[in-house]
């Protein structure tokens, strides 16, 4: 099981290509060496999952009826905002134009590890999605994690 942690600060080439950095490849499984999923967060961002956690991910949201509105829209809404992406004999990857429109990304990205994803952010946007006050980080954490 992958385990990433940190920030790292990348930067996106003309094309919209990015290499993982060194300390997240290396903890990816090997059989996410060749490709990744990635997908629209809920908020202005992208998920980048290795290929073996996705699977735990697609076994749930396929097991939605098709038979409730609901579901088939839920559904419908997550996977097509999923894409398979393999790296080039470079070790970069091609992030799609209409994921790089979601997260209003130009050049500048950071990586977050959060545990078994990655997430991929505008620095800005990021910024603007952390806890700022330390009391309310620290009751939060009291409260999901009584610590």
């Amino acid at each position: 099981m992958a385990f990433f942690t940190g920030e790292h600060e990348c930067k996106l080439d003309a094309k919209g290509r990015l290499v993982l950095p060194s300390r997240l490849k290396s903890v990816l499984p090997e059989a996410s060496k060749k490709s990744i999923i990635i997908r629209k967060g809920f908020e202005s961002n992208l998920i980048i999952y290795p290929i073996t956690e996705f699977q735990n991910i697609y076994t749930r949201i396929n097991s939605l009826s098709e038979f409730s509105s609901e579901q088939r829209k839920l559904k419908r809404n997550l996977f097509s905002g999923i894409s398979q992406i393999d790296f080039d004999s470079n070790g970069r990857f091609l992030i799609p134009k209409n994921m790089i429109s979601h997260c209003g990304i130009e050049r500048g990205v950071i990586l977050i590890g959060v545990g078994n994803i990655i997430e991929l952010w505008n620095p800005k946007s990021y910024k603007s999605n952390l806890i700022k006050n330390s009391k309310e980080f620290s009751s939060l954490a009291q409260k999901y994690l009584d610590i």
